[in-house]
């Protein structure tokens, strides 16, 4: 009975330690999976950097001309301005005119109304 008993903890002595071993054997196999995706992502860490550097350099040229856009914009929209202050200046210039004309007219007729109604 004794012998049956000590091999059967030889057995599962035996099991074991086959068992550890495998375990073992599948955790550095995950190891060496997991060491791969590592390096997959800082590659993909790498790729990323290189086109957010390309974005970053495409978005710097965009405003610059963006910029660029505006001023030439805001400078035409000024001169435009300038444009349209002389010419509501002249039309102001022109309605003054009528308005003396149309004063003297306004006499004259008040002269001549005056001088033959009475």
């Amino acid at each position: 009975m004794e012998a049956a008993l000590w091999s059967a903890i030889a057995i599962v002595a035996a099991l074991s330690t086959g068992t550890l071993f495998v375990l073992l054997g599948r955790i550095d196999n995950l190891g060496s999976r997991v060491d791969n995706l590592g390096s997959r992502v800082d590659n993909l860490g790498s790729r990323v950097d290189t086109r957010l550097d390309g974005l970053a350099a495409r978005i710097d040229a965009l405003t610059t001309e963006t910029v660029t856009r505006f001023d030439a914009q805001s400078a035409r929209i000024d001169g435009l301005a300038v444009s349209m202050i002389a010419r509501f200046d002249r039309v102001d210039d022109r309605f003054d005119r009528i308005d003396d004309r149309l004063t003297r007219v306004e006499r004259e007729l008040h002269r001549h109304v005056t001088r033959h109604a009475g």
